[in-house]
């Protein structure tokens, strides 16, 4: 297969890569997983946008112990933005420097002294990603910036094949569309805090407190509504 094709040409430059994982995702789990069969050291970067949820540590914790790799955890690039605009509430600094994923990327690499960087984007995941990957010579690898998509031409269903026939984690569920995700202004991940881990919801609610708007709305409109 072309995805594991490229994993095992890069793997022949280098024994280091860094993979940007979201920790609860598809995903992630199956990148996380393939790369470490190839390479010697697998450096999975997480990117918060509130730091140390429970249920978000529950599956670095297992990364962590299954594959003998250690977490990096920094900001999300879009949480810069948040405390730069003072977004649902959050304590506002205009001055807040602003930063792209491709900043974070080369200051990853810089920092681990890493070549190459890892992403589990895939083409059906929007239009855009699709016109993104399509312009790399195999679909996957873009050497200049040296960046890599192995599960490009995956789809949801292959992932979570691959995940049960390894025994590997399940990944969660936030909502019936919704794999993962950490979007503080969604819905369907504050509600699934609040039934699952509310010492989370609590946590986004601290830094986030216009947030608790959002689900009162949410869970108002489906009382009202309770098919939608």
């Amino acid at each position: 297969m072309e995805c594991y094709e490229a994993i095992k040409r890069i793997s022949k430059q280098t024994d280091k890569a860094i993979l940007f994982h979201s920790a609860t995702g598809k995903d992630s789990i199956v990148l996380l997983d393939m790369l470490t069969k190839h390479f010697a050291h697998v450096i999975p970067v997480f990117m918060y946008v509130v730091k140390d949820l429970q249920h978000v540590n529950t599956y670095i914790d297992w990364a962590q112990r299954k594959y003998n790799v250690r977490f990096i955890q920094t900001p999300h690039f879009a949480l810069y933005s948040y405390i730069k605009s003072g977004f649902l509430g959050c304590e506002q600094n205009e001055r807040q420097r602003l930063y792209r994923l491709q900043d974070i990327d080369t200051l990853i690499k810089q920092k681990t002294g890493t070549e190459w960087s890892f992403y589990g984007m895939k083409k059906t995941d929007s239009l855009n990603r699709r016109l993104m990957l399509g312009t790399y010579t195999d679909g996957m690898t873009n050497e200049k910036s040296r960046k890599c998509y192995p599960l490009a031409d995956w789809n949801n269903a292959r992932c979570l094949r691959y995940i049960e026939e390894n025994g590997l984690i399940k990944p969660e569920k936030y909502g019936a569309e919704q794999s993962s995700g950490t979007s503080v202004n969604d819905a369907k991940y504050l509600r699934f805090l609040k039934e699952k881990h509310p010492d989370d919801l609590e946590r986004v609610f601290e830094m986030f407190p216009h947030a608790k708007a959002i689900l009162y709305e949410y869970e108002y409109n489906n009382q009202r509504n309770p098919t939608n």
